[in-house]
């Protein structure tokens, strides 16, 4: 299954965010695999697509970031472009 999350944080806790990602890497966990990863630039958001065997373990990825900002969780299905 999908899911798309958005990660939002304020401009002060932007060296946290780079020193964490950096220093722990993805931090996906196994039965996860993330697809792609896209910064908003000039702001503090992240956008991140992952597909998740079970949706159960998704506080597994979320909770890591909780601390330093605001994680949105939203399950996402592809569109056929036409």
């Amino acid at each position: 299954m999908l899911f798309m999350t958005v990660f939002t944080y304020e401009p002060g806790a932007r060296d946290e965010v780079i020193h964490r990602r950096v220093e722990k890497g993805a931090m996906i966990p196994k039965g996860m695999k993330l697809l792609g990863e896209w910064s908003h630039v000039g702001s503090g958001r992240v956008f991140r697509l992952i597909d998740v065997e079970d949706p159960a373990a998704l506080p597994e990825v979320t909770m890591p970031w909780t601390d330093i900002g605001n994680l949105d969780v939203y399950p996402v299905m592809e569109v056929e472009t036409i």
